[in-house]
């Protein structure tokens, strides 16, 4: 059960629904409340949230429970910088890093921990986190600018880097947002002197009642521009021209001109080292052109300048999930598919995207194929099966089944292997194990014989007699004079009639109503409105048993309850 809430839990937060999330994960805590594992999700899901307080609770609750697990201590350095407490932060990415020292999470979250602070710059801190977006929506004066698309491009670009907020103080745009910002207007009308009116010489007209006024709003001077210096003025020039020449890259790649798309984007690299997402782009061309080598170059480098930019683990993420596709397309002729993996998961450390977690299943699910294909070996599988049947004619089912399941290994298409396995199952009396490999053998090829007669021996030692006749019944349609299923066929006819006549002992009827019971199709036929009044009617009402006696599927479910032992023929 509480599996089954952390991955509904994992499956929420992997789609962005943090509340969901919390929701599952709560609900395993309360089912596995030593599991330190449900606590650090719950962690980062409430730091999603930016619940930090919570996630600071949990991430202590994770290093409670597992003191030596260095993501306790990634969970604890996170809360603590979401509370801004720089100090603690820094001790725990420090002591995570003591149990695991070559962690890149750990690493990252050590150096965000203790780079300064942009605290100390109120106009930097204006433009951090998705508030911003909130505050210039909900004024009416910097409403309208979010239609306006190089306004929002200026403000990502501010955003992702806040100290070049001087290349774009001109824009009485960026000016009016910053003040929206910051809480605060610039210029004002206090303190400004007020001249006395002359005096009128004329006789005081007679004054008509005037009607209260509401006094007009103040007008708020524009503020002056600051003014940019050379180099700021170069600086804002390149990173312009480098835009351009991405857009024209991008243009390039939707036109699939894959080395026209290069050129632009090495162009838009030289005129502006601080985006990486120049970076990325050219790697997702190499990518598109099977050059994997420099596309894994270009991600490397992608995420060693992000992280001295600062930039956010969203774009990391990017990059690394990129390098991971090029290693995934590479292992399909190196035959190792470890390095993409790893480099999936490193990904989803930095931010859980779902595409992401997607291409990590599909590497891991490529990886076992690999490695099943490499342990193919029908000649071994043929030899490990005799050595089963030597051990199985020994009466040593366990050494038996050791053989079977290796056979298996070596060739999973062996009906022969998994029937001989059942085989042995049902002899250790391990029946519901016993019945998946009878049935295993019945899905890979529907014409053998011996599977179905596998299954209705395990289905009649069950004691599910009607099941059974049905398993034999379906095998003589493939093989009508066979013996060994006819003889199956007679032993549930007259188990089946034995009830009938109601020759059970106590015990045997006591067994067989308790088996039945666990029957989900008996379990209809009982809690069907219908046939509880059918049944009724066969104890007190004559003349209508007689009726419902005409009808086919009635007395089919009359027959399956007297199987059963539910109901007995008098």
């Amino acid at each position: 059960m509480a599996e089954e809430a952390k991955a509904k839990g994992n499956a929420a937060f992997s789609s962005g629904d943090c509340a969901t999330a919390i929701t599952h994960f709560t609900e395993a805590i309360n089912l596995a409340p030593t599991n330190h594992v449900l606590y650090s999700n719950r962690s980062a899901a409430y730091a999603s949230l930016h619940r930090y307080a919570e996630a600071l609770s949990d991430a202590k609750k994770t290093v409670e429970l597992k003191p030596d697990w260095s993501k306790g201590y990634s969970r604890l350095g996170a809360a603590y910088i979401g509370l801004s407490q720089f100090k603690e932060a820094t001790d725990a990415y420090k002591r995570g890093l003591e149990l695991d020292p070559n962690n890149e999470t750990l690493k990252s979250g050590l150096a965000d921990a203790s780079r300064p602070r942009a605290d100390s710059n109120p106009f930097v801190e204006a433009f951090q986190g998705p508030e911003m977006w909130a505050k210039l929506t909900a004024d009416p004066g910097t409403r309208v600018y979010l239609q306006q698309p190089d306004f929002v491009k200026t403000m990502q670009e501010i955003q992702k880097n806040p100290n070049n907020l001087n290349l774009y103080m001109k824009d009485k745009r960026v000016m009016q947002a910053l003040g929206v910002l910051l809480d605060v207007k610039f210029g004002g009308s206090k303190g400004e002197d007020t001249e006395m009116q002359e005096a009128d010489s004329s006789p005081p007209a007679r004054k008509e009642p005037e009607m209260a006024k509401k006094p007009e709003p103040a007008v708020e001077p524009e503020p002056e521009p600051m003014e940019l210096t050379e180099e700021d003025k170069e600086k804002k020039e390149r990173k312009e021209k480098a835009q351009a020449e991405k857009e024209q890259g991008n243009a390039s790649y939707k036109k699939k001109d894959f080395e026209k798309a290069i050129d632009h984007y090495t162009k838009a690299m030289e005129l502006d080292d601080e985006d990486i997402s120049y970076l990325t782009n050219r790697a997702a061309v190499y990518l598109e052109m099977g050059k994997y080598e420099e596309c894994i170059e270009d991600c490397d480098r992608a995420v060693e300048r992000g992280r001295e930019l600062r930039f956010d683990f969203k774009m990391i993420a990017k990059a690394l999930t990129r390098k991971g596709s090029a290693l995934v397309k590479m292992a399909k002729c190196s035959k190792d598919f470890e390095p993409a993996i790893e480099t999936f998961q490193k990904a989803l450390t930095e931010h859980r995207n779902p595409d992401t977690l997607k291409k990590l299943n599909d590497a891991e699910k490529a990886k076992k194929e690999l490695e099943q294909q490499e342990y193919f070996d029908p000649k071994i599988a043929e030899e490990e099966r005799e050595k089963g049947n030597g051990f199985f004619k020994e009466q040593k089912y366990p050494e038996a089944v050791k053989h079977y399941s290796e056979a298996i290994k070596r060739n999973p298409k062996d009906v022969r292997a998994y029937s001989n396995r059942a085989a042995c199952y049902t002899k250790l009396g391990a029946l519901p194990e016993g019945l998946k490999d009878a049935e295993k053998c019945i899905e890979l090829d529907s014409s053998f014989t011996k599977g179905y007669s596998r299954k209705g021996a395990i289905q009649f030692f069950m004691k599910e007699y009607d099941k059974a006749m049905e398993t034999y019944q379906e095998g003589l349609k493939h093989d009508p004079k066979n013996q060994e299923l006819l003889d199956g066929v007679r032993r549930c006819v007259e188990q089946i009639n034995k009830a009938n006549r109601g020759d059970l002992t106590p015990e045997e009827l006591k067994e067989r109503q308790a088996k039945a019971m666990q029957d989900p199709e008996v379990q209809n036929i009982l809690s069907d409105p219908v046939m509880r009044q059918v049944l009724a009617d066969f104890q007190e009402n004559p003349k209508a048993a007689q009726e419902h006696m005409k009808n086919p599927m009635v007395m089919n479910k009359i027959q399956k309850l007297v199987s059963a032992g539910i109901v007995q023929v008098r």
